[in-house]
């Protein structure tokens, strides 16, 4: 399987001058695609119009999908990745013409609104009038969604073997007691390390990632039935029940047919 890996530059926010206020892109990769560590002088807002993709802030991950973006401010370090397919657009501000709506990364909601003023903004048949009052329009609907898609991936030596094995197999059953025999610890130090380092519960963390692998899956347009199975749940109602515990969205929402 052909895997492209690109790199891009790292540049600090506001360090060029941008020759626009708000840039659409948008690009149907035709390989497995990964960039590496990079960063922007504009703040970019990321969403796909058709599959799921991820990026990543140090130990962060998010999902980005069609239904849920991700605002990235300038000058943030940060890496991505994307399946052959996926058709991924970004969303460029101009850093010292649009104010950011968060120091951080933050997920956004595609809306239906946003989505339509987004598109507009790739008519190059729009006058400059009219572009100034969609950009305008597009950046007072912009706000946080705490629907995010997040994982905080830890790193310590001991929670590591924990997260690589249901990084390669969501469905993994093993439970907090089953691990903590495993790797001779007590039940007790996990619980407080996964606490510690990703802010979460054990269970919710396990929930998190499967979720996460669960959004990939669906945009590619798998059924829920076998997308339920494939990441460790017994029927699709229990897969629904924790998706929406997680997302506070149903599965159906990242599902394409």
């Amino acid at each position: 399987m052909v895997r492209e890996r690109r790199e891009l530059p790292v540049v600090a926010a506001g360090a060029e001058v941008m020759p626009f206020e708000v840039l659409p892109y948008d690009e149907v990769v035709a390989h497995d695609t990964v960039w590496g560590e990079h960063s922007h002088p504009f703040h970019e807002l990321l969403w796909n119009e058709r599959g799921a993709s991820t990026a990543v802030v140090g130990a962060r991950v998010w999902t980005v999908t069609p239904a849920l973006g991700l605002w990235m401010p300038a000058g943030t370090l940060h890496s991505g990745s994307a399946v052959a397919g996926t058709w991924f657009r970004a969303t460029f501000f101009a850093y010292h013409a649009a104010p950011s709506m968060s120091d951080t990364p933050v997920a956004v909601e595609v809306t239906p609104l946003l989505r339509l003023l987004l598109e507009r903004l790739g008519d190059a048949r729009l006058s400059p009038a009219s572009r100034a009052t969609t950009e305008a329009v597009v950046l007072d609907v912009l706000e946080p969604s705490p629907r995010g898609l997040l994982v905080h991936a830890p790193t310590s030596a001991l929670l590591r073997p924990i997260a690589r094995a249901l990084d390669e197999d969501p469905g993994d059953q093993r439970t907090l007691t089953d691990w903590a025999t495993e790797l001779g610890v007590s039940a007790r130090t996990i619980s407080r390390a996964f606490t510690a380092e990703t802010g979460t519960s054990f269970a919710r963390w396990v929930a998190a990632v499967r979720a996460h692998h669960a959004v990939a899956l669906l945009s590619r347009g798998w059924e829920v039935e076998t997308v339920a199975e494939e990441v460790g749940y017994r029927s699709a109602s229990a897969f629904g029940a924790a998706f929406r515990r997680t997302t506070g969205l149903t599965p159906g929402t990242f599902r394409t047919a």
